[in-house]
Protein backbone atom coordinates (compact mmCIF):
# COMPACT_ATOMS: atom_id res chain seq x y z
CA UNK A 1 0.00 0.00 0.00
CA UNK A 2 1.11 3.80 -0.85
CA UNK A 3 2.21 5.37 2.05
CA UNK A 4 2.55 9.25 1.82
CA UNK A 5 5.31 11.00 3.96
CA UNK A 6 7.22 7.07 3.61
CA UNK A 7 9.55 5.69 2.16
CA UNK A 8 8.22 3.29 -0.57
CA UNK A 9 9.80 0.28 -2.79
CA UNK A 10 7.92 0.94 -6.10
CA UNK A 11 8.26 -0.38 -9.54
CA UNK A 12 9.77 1.88 -12.46
CA UNK A 13 6.96 1.07 -15.49
CA UNK A 14 7.87 3.69 -17.82
CA UNK A 15 10.81 6.35 -18.90
CA UNK A 16 10.11 9.67 -20.33
CA UNK A 17 11.93 12.19 -21.68
CA UNK A 18 11.42 14.24 -18.19
CA UNK A 19 11.76 11.37 -15.95
CA UNK A 20 9.96 7.93 -15.04
CA UNK A 21 6.48 6.82 -13.93
CA UNK A 22 6.55 4.14 -11.05
CA UNK A 23 3.48 1.87 -10.24
CA UNK A 24 2.01 3.47 -7.37
CA UNK A 25 -0.48 0.50 -7.40
CA UNK A 26 -3.78 2.29 -6.04
CA UNK A 27 -2.97 5.40 -7.58
CA UNK A 28 -2.62 6.49 -11.17
CA UNK A 29 1.51 6.17 -11.85
CA UNK A 30 3.74 8.43 -10.23
CA UNK A 31 6.13 10.83 -11.56
CA UNK A 32 9.99 10.37 -10.86
CA UNK A 33 11.39 13.58 -12.19
CA UNK A 34 15.08 12.73 -13.50
CA UNK A 35 16.48 15.54 -11.52
CA UNK A 36 14.80 12.88 -8.35
CA UNK A 37 16.03 9.45 -9.69
CA UNK A 38 18.48 7.12 -8.82
CA UNK A 39 21.70 7.05 -10.75
CA UNK A 40 20.92 4.20 -13.42
CA UNK A 41 17.50 4.29 -13.06
CA UNK A 42 15.69 1.77 -15.82
CA UNK A 43 11.88 0.54 -16.57
CA UNK A 44 11.51 -2.93 -14.28
CA UNK A 45 13.74 -1.43 -11.59
CA UNK A 46 12.11 -1.77 -8.39
CA UNK A 47 13.52 1.52 -6.36
CA UNK A 48 13.19 3.46 -2.96
CA UNK A 49 11.59 6.29 -3.16
CA UNK A 50 9.74 8.87 -0.73
CA UNK A 51 6.26 9.88 -1.67
CA UNK A 52 5.20 13.40 -1.25
CA UNK A 53 3.20 16.50 -2.63
CA UNK A 54 4.48 18.80 -4.86
CA UNK A 55 4.05 22.60 -5.22
CA UNK A 56 1.20 21.64 -7.61
CA UNK A 57 -0.45 19.54 -4.84
CA UNK A 58 0.71 16.27 -7.52
CA UNK A 59 1.53 12.99 -5.44
CA UNK A 60 5.31 12.66 -6.69
CA UNK A 61 8.22 10.85 -5.96
CA UNK A 62 11.93 11.25 -5.15
CA UNK A 63 15.07 9.06 -4.72
CA UNK A 64 16.41 11.79 -1.95
CA UNK A 65 15.98 10.91 1.92
CA UNK A 66 14.11 13.93 3.85
CA UNK A 67 15.47 14.52 7.21
CA UNK A 68 12.11 13.69 8.65
CA UNK A 69 9.06 11.44 7.33
CA UNK A 70 5.75 11.47 8.71
CA UNK A 71 5.04 10.99 12.36
CA UNK A 72 8.29 11.84 13.12
CA UNK A 73 10.34 14.77 15.40
CA UNK A 74 13.03 16.65 13.44
CA UNK A 75 15.19 19.38 14.34
CA UNK A 76 14.86 21.86 11.11
CA UNK A 77 15.52 25.38 10.19
CA UNK A 78 13.39 27.81 8.76
CA UNK A 79 14.18 29.02 5.27
CA UNK A 80 11.48 31.65 4.70
CA UNK A 81 8.44 33.09 6.20
CA UNK A 82 5.77 33.96 3.96
CA UNK A 83 1.72 35.05 4.35
CA UNK A 84 0.80 31.13 4.91
CA UNK A 85 3.29 30.22 7.45
CA UNK A 86 7.14 29.30 8.04
CA UNK A 87 8.80 26.56 5.46
CA UNK A 88 11.54 24.85 6.65
CA UNK A 89 14.46 22.64 4.96
CA UNK A 90 13.82 19.37 5.29
CA UNK A 91 16.56 18.28 2.41
CA UNK A 92 13.70 18.29 -0.62
CA UNK A 93 12.79 19.98 -3.46
CA UNK A 94 9.77 21.48 -1.68
CA UNK A 95 10.32 22.70 1.37
CA UNK A 96 8.18 21.73 4.46
CA UNK A 97 4.89 23.74 5.95
CA UNK A 98 4.51 24.81 9.48
CA UNK A 99 0.98 26.96 9.21
CA UNK A 100 0.76 29.51 11.50
CA UNK A 101 -1.82 27.53 13.46
CA UNK A 102 0.68 24.74 14.21
CA UNK A 103 3.06 28.14 15.58
CA UNK A 104 3.55 27.70 19.30
CA UNK A 105 5.21 30.78 18.96
CA UNK A 106 6.07 32.66 15.90
CA UNK A 107 8.97 31.56 14.31
CA UNK A 108 12.02 33.25 12.69
CA UNK A 109 13.74 32.73 9.78
CA UNK A 110 17.49 30.86 9.61
CA UNK A 111 16.47 29.12 13.35
CA UNK A 112 16.25 25.74 13.80
CA UNK A 113 13.14 24.14 15.68
CA UNK A 114 11.93 20.70 17.02
CA UNK A 115 8.64 19.86 14.87
CA UNK A 116 6.78 17.09 14.40
CA UNK A 117 5.83 15.90 10.78
CA UNK A 118 2.21 14.96 10.25
CA UNK A 119 -0.46 14.51 7.39
CA UNK A 120 -3.34 17.05 7.21
CA UNK A 121 -6.42 14.79 7.16
CA UNK A 122 -8.40 17.14 4.95
CA UNK A 123 -5.87 17.54 2.41
CA UNK A 124 -3.81 14.81 2.70
CA UNK A 125 -0.36 16.95 2.35
CA UNK A 126 2.41 16.79 4.59
CA UNK A 127 3.08 19.50 7.17
CA UNK A 128 4.90 20.22 10.40
CA UNK A 129 3.95 21.01 13.69
CA UNK A 130 5.76 22.88 16.75
CA UNK A 131 2.82 22.21 18.99
CA UNK A 132 4.68 18.82 20.01
CA UNK A 133 2.04 18.01 22.44
CA UNK A 134 -1.03 17.81 20.40
CA UNK A 135 0.88 14.86 18.44
CA UNK A 136 3.31 13.24 21.58
CA UNK A 137 1.97 11.82 24.79
CA UNK A 138 2.90 13.21 28.39
CA UNK A 139 1.70 10.23 30.33
CA UNK A 140 4.43 7.17 30.78
CA UNK A 141 2.49 4.68 32.29
CA UNK A 142 3.73 2.47 28.96
CA UNK A 143 7.29 3.30 29.56
CA UNK A 144 9.57 1.73 32.43
CA UNK A 145 12.19 3.78 34.70
CA UNK A 146 15.71 2.88 34.47
CA UNK A 147 15.45 2.60 30.35
CA UNK A 148 18.13 5.11 28.28
CA UNK A 149 16.49 6.49 25.68
CA UNK A 150 16.74 9.01 23.21
CA UNK A 151 16.23 12.82 23.94
CA UNK A 152 15.41 16.03 21.76
CA UNK A 153 15.77 18.89 23.70
CA UNK A 154 12.45 21.09 22.91
CA UNK A 155 12.14 23.63 25.62
CA UNK A 156 12.78 25.67 28.82
CA UNK A 157 10.98 25.94 31.62
CA UNK A 158 11.19 26.93 35.28
CA UNK A 159 11.22 24.19 36.18
CA UNK A 160 13.95 22.81 33.99
CA UNK A 161 13.49 21.63 30.55
CA UNK A 162 11.52 19.83 28.06
CA UNK A 163 12.66 17.08 25.99
CA UNK A 164 11.10 14.59 23.40
CA UNK A 165 11.34 10.73 24.29
CA UNK A 166 11.68 8.52 21.65
CA UNK A 167 9.93 10.17 19.20
CA UNK A 168 7.22 9.15 20.95
CA UNK A 169 6.99 11.46 24.64
CA UNK A 170 7.56 14.18 26.08
CA UNK A 171 9.28 14.42 29.76
CA UNK A 172 10.87 16.83 32.23
CA UNK A 173 14.70 17.16 32.92
CA UNK A 174 14.75 19.12 36.34
CA UNK A 175 17.56 22.37 36.52
CA UNK A 176 19.50 20.20 39.36
CA UNK A 177 19.82 17.28 36.86
CA UNK A 178 21.34 19.52 34.34
CA UNK A 179 25.21 19.41 34.77
CA UNK A 180 26.29 20.95 31.37
CA UNK A 181 24.98 23.43 29.00
CA UNK A 182 22.20 21.99 27.21
CA UNK A 183 20.23 23.95 24.54
CA UNK A 184 16.90 23.79 22.30
CA UNK A 185 17.54 20.93 19.63
CA UNK A 186 19.87 19.18 20.86
CA UNK A 187 19.97 15.53 20.38
CA UNK A 188 21.29 13.38 22.96
CA UNK A 189 21.51 9.98 25.49
CA UNK A 190 19.23 10.36 28.67
CA UNK A 191 17.41 7.81 30.59
CA UNK A 192 13.73 7.66 32.16
CA UNK A 193 14.22 8.12 35.93
CA UNK A 194 10.77 7.75 37.18
CA UNK A 195 7.13 7.77 35.91
CA UNK A 196 4.59 10.02 38.39
CA UNK A 197 1.49 8.78 39.60
CA UNK A 198 0.07 11.20 37.37
CA UNK A 199 1.70 9.80 34.49
CA UNK A 200 4.42 12.62 34.15
CA UNK A 201 8.13 11.76 33.56
CA UNK A 202 10.90 13.03 34.49
CA UNK A 203 14.08 12.27 33.11
CA UNK A 204 17.68 12.36 33.63
CA UNK A 205 21.34 12.19 32.50
CA UNK A 206 22.88 9.66 34.92
CA UNK A 207 20.41 6.88 36.08
CA UNK A 208 21.39 7.29 40.00
CA UNK A 209 20.95 3.12 40.63
CA UNK A 210 22.52 1.82 43.76
CA UNK A 211 25.98 0.89 41.90
CA UNK A 212 26.39 3.94 40.42
CA UNK A 213 26.23 5.98 43.70
CA UNK A 214 28.57 3.52 45.27
CA UNK A 215 31.03 4.01 42.53
CA UNK A 216 30.71 7.92 42.45
CA UNK A 217 31.25 7.43 46.81
CA UNK A 218 34.07 6.00 46.57
CA UNK A 219 35.57 7.96 43.18
CA UNK A 220 35.02 11.13 46.07
CA UNK A 221 37.00 8.79 48.69
CA UNK A 222 40.04 8.30 46.87
CA UNK A 223 39.90 12.35 45.35
CA UNK A 224 40.04 13.45 49.23
CA UNK A 225 42.98 10.87 49.78
CA UNK A 226 45.13 12.41 46.81
CA UNK A 227 44.60 15.42 48.08
CA UNK A 228 45.76 15.00 52.08
CA UNK A 229 42.03 14.65 53.16
CA UNK A 230 40.83 17.34 52.46
CA UNK A 231 38.94 19.14 49.81
CA UNK A 232 37.15 22.23 48.88
CA UNK A 233 34.56 21.22 46.33
CA UNK A 234 31.48 21.20 48.45
CA UNK A 235 27.60 20.30 48.02
CA UNK A 236 27.49 24.50 47.41
CA UNK A 237 30.19 24.12 44.57
CA UNK A 238 29.19 25.47 40.95
CA UNK A 239 27.60 22.24 38.55
CA UNK A 240 30.14 22.48 36.22
CA UNK A 241 33.09 22.34 38.92
CA UNK A 242 31.86 18.82 40.38
CA UNK A 243 31.49 17.61 36.50
CA UNK A 244 34.75 18.57 35.65
CA UNK A 245 36.01 16.67 38.43
CA UNK A 246 33.55 13.41 38.78
CA UNK A 247 31.93 13.30 35.52
CA UNK A 248 28.51 13.31 37.97
CA UNK A 249 25.60 15.98 38.07
CA UNK A 250 25.24 18.47 41.00
CA UNK A 251 22.48 16.13 42.67
CA UNK A 252 24.09 13.25 42.62
CA UNK A 253 26.73 14.86 44.13
CA UNK A 254 24.92 15.82 47.06
CA UNK A 255 23.62 12.58 47.70
CA UNK A 256 26.96 10.97 47.46
CA UNK A 257 28.19 13.40 50.09
CA UNK A 258 25.16 12.76 52.29
CA UNK A 259 25.42 9.23 52.21
CA UNK A 260 29.34 8.96 53.44
CA UNK A 261 28.22 11.80 56.18
CA UNK A 262 25.81 9.27 57.60
CA UNK A 263 28.58 6.44 57.10
CA UNK A 264 30.90 8.80 59.35
CA UNK A 265 33.77 8.77 56.62
CA UNK A 266 33.70 12.27 56.18
CA UNK A 267 32.76 15.90 57.63
CA UNK A 268 31.16 18.28 56.13
CA UNK A 269 30.88 22.47 56.42
CA UNK A 270 30.52 25.14 54.33
CA UNK A 271 33.34 25.33 52.56
CA UNK A 272 35.36 22.21 53.08
CA UNK A 273 34.92 18.26 53.11
CA UNK A 274 37.20 16.53 55.17
CA UNK A 275 38.04 12.58 54.88
CA UNK A 276 37.44 11.32 58.85
CA UNK A 277 40.62 9.17 59.17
Amino acid sequence: MLQIGKMNRLEVVDKLPFGFYLDGSQVERILLPNGSAPEGCEVGQMVNVFIYHDSEDRIIATSKIPLAQVNEVAVLKVKSLTRVGAFLDWGLEKDLLVPFSEQERPMSEGVEYVVYVFEDPETGRLAASTKLRDFLSEEGHDLKAGVEADLIICGRTDLGYKAVINGTHLGLIFKDEVFKPIRTGQQMKGFIKRIREDGKIDLCFQFHNEQARKELTELIIDDLIAHDGLSTLTDKSPPHEITQRFGASKNAYKKALGSLFKQKRILIDKTKITLVK
